[in-house]
């Protein structure tokens, strides 16, 4: 078949797996359902250019296709069928919409014949995802598919990049029709303008506490690579919003740690205390301004330069004393060609750098299993190409604060802080990267959101070490009710099975940790495992987080209540 052969019939679902062949799709995530039915057939003759990973479970799938956005910068694809499946879709798509990952969801629909008469699983998509997606549209006619495809792969990856639903009625993929593919689509992006790039140098000039900030969606390796250059040659303090720490490797000197859940107190008071912050990505938001109280509303005390993708986030909360729109390849590019102002703060970037390593240190636990000795072993451990991802929950402190990630897309965590995000991840992660070791992390109430994915990394051999730091409690939830409500457990504790159990009911290794002694020699039978391993990583529920245990939550809630 000849791209863009206007004279050759082909059915809606044909012309579709056509047009993502066009746009240079490689791999499909998604479940089987009825609603589809002829694009799975459609995708069995294209099994040479686009495989389709079967997954158990359409929130799994959603995940692994916003884990491919985040990698490779393209579309991640998910096929779902209709309403419960679409609704088991919806948190990936949320997590898409809020960490800015390109996304396109494709879900099976109702028969156009059958529409406004809650016919079986029926569900009007456009308010559905309305609010948490870039684009709702359903492809009624078979002759317009390379058209809609084409718009929703231009909408996913321009401004700022997010996620779009595509509805697929049942009698659309079956009808034909004759009409041309489209050609691949292009990525559009703002590009600053050479007066806002004068003014910032200006404006750093005058500065004598800078500090840069860097987040959010759109980076590629190459912007990365020109934002430290940039940061280097302005010898600037480097801070990362919240699970975006591997937009610059955290070895370099300049980087001085994460700007999210469990602040480095010393990091906050120096963003409170600069003089300038330019901020490069993020949506500066609830997790990145702890409660919008690390940054004034409206008016920052600091001078504030916002650079984002979106113009629509320009000014949203924070005034600014700049605001450039633009992609963030493109302001690094620009960024990295400044020409440098004599620093007046190198002892400032040192200090903020001492801190951070004083940081990194291991501290004391309760308990035999001390996970911050657990991530600096695996830190030392593993090569600099290493993936790591994550859910949702406490447990993910542990590893935000004292692993080391060494570069562009090591890290992969929801932004958006949705739970059951690490072990799709991880198989996504090591499906697009199957040289690179790949370690998901995940609490025992979130590895048991999506944990029956460890069938996928068994079905295709996916070599992924899972870990599942078991407290016997929802431990978010439960500090911030012990925070609250002292003493007071409600709702919080779980009846778990045993994980490592489980991986080998899969066929996978499984072991269980309970002393930090134990772990390294576990971890080797895992790392060398001729299959995918999980190791089950038992911790005393009092250690809650690096900071404070939850009984020291609970005594400081009593004694505030009593006085």
């Amino acid at each position: 078949m000849k791209a863009n052969d206007s004279t050759l019939a082909r059915s809606g679902a044909q012309l579709l797996v056509d047009a993502l062949k066009v746009h240079g799709v490689d791999t499909a995530f998604g479940v089987p359902g009825e609603s589809y039915l002829a694009v799975l057939d459609a995708l069995h003759d294209a099994q040479d250019q686009i495989r389709f990973i079967i997954c158990r479970q359409e929130g799994g799938a959603a995940n692994m296709a916003d884990a491919y956005g985040k990698l490779t910068g393209r579309p991640g694809i998910c096929f779902v069928t209709r309403g419960p499946g679409a609704t088991n879709a919806s948190i990936g798509i949320h997590t898409a919409h809020q960490d800015s990952t390109p996304l396109i969801l494709f879900i099976g629909q109702i028969g156009s014949d059958v529409v406004e008469r809650e016919a079986f699983q029926e569900i009007d998509y456009r308010r559905m995802y309305g609010p948490m997606s870039k684009w709702v549209a359903q492809i009624d006619r078979a002759d317009r598919v390379p058209e809609y495809i084409s718009h929703a792969f231009h909408v996913a990856t321009s401004g700022r990049p997010g996620p779009v639903v595509l509805a697929l009625p049942e009698d659309m993929q079956t009808d034909v029709a004759t009409v041309a593919d489209t050609a691949r689509y292009q990525r559009v992006a703002a590009h600053p303008g050479a007066a806002d790039m004068q003014r910032l140098r200006e404006m750093l000039a005058q500065a004598q506490r800078p500090f840069l900030m860097l987040g959010g969606g759109g980076w590629n390796k190459q912007a990365c690579d020109d934002m430290l250059a940039f940061a280097t040659a302005f010898n600037l303090p480097v801070g990362c919003s919240f699970r975006c720490q591997d937009l610059i490797d955290n070895r370099d000197p300049h980087y001085v740690g994460d700007v999210a859940v469990g602040l480095n107190p010393a990091l906050s008071e120096r963003i409170k205390s600069c003089d300038l912050l330019l901020v490069v990505g993020p949506r500066l938001g609830e997790w990145t301004t702890v409660n919008y109280t690390l940054i004034d509303i409206p008016r920052p005390k600091q001078k504030l330069v916002h650079v984002h993708a979106g113009a629509e986030e320009l000014g949203r909360v924070y005034q600014g004393e700049l605001l450039i729109n633009s992609g963030m390849p493109e302001f690094a590019a620009a960024a990295c060609k400044l020409q440098p102002v004599k620093p007046a703060w190198d002892a400032w970037t040192k200090a903020a750098r001492a801190d951070l390593e004083a940081w990194h240190k291991p501290v004391a636990v309760p308990g035999k299993l001390n996970m911050s000795e657990v991530v600096h072993f695996l830190r030392k451990r593993l090569p600099p190409e290493t993936i790591v991802t994550n859910g949702a929950g406490n447990f993910a402190i542990w590893v935000h604060r004292f692993f080391q990630y060494t570069g562009f897309r090591t890290q992969l965590g929801p932004t958006s802080g949705a739970m059951g995000y690490g072990v799709p991840a991880g198989i996504s992660a090591r499906l697009v990267h199957p040289d690179r070791p790949v370690l998901a992390f995940a609490g025992d109430g979130d590895f048991l959101m999506n944990g029956q994915e460890l069938a996928t990394a068994a079905q295709y051999d996916v070599k992924v070490i899972f870990f599942v730091v078991n407290n016997g409690m929802f431990g978010t939830i439960r500090m911030h009710q012990e925070r609250d409500f002292p003493g007071r457990v409600s709702g919080t504790q779980l009846k778990n099975p045993d994980f490592a159990a489980l991986a080998r009911a899969y066929g996978l290794h499984g072991e269980t940790v309970e002393a930090t002694a134990d772990f390294e020699a576990a971890f080797e039978r895992a790392y060398s495992a001729k299959t995918a391993a999980l190791i089950e990583l038992r911790i005393d529920p009092d250690a809650i987080t690096p900071r404070t245990t939850l009984s020291a939550i609970r005594a400081e809630a009593l004694k505030n209540r009593k006085t």
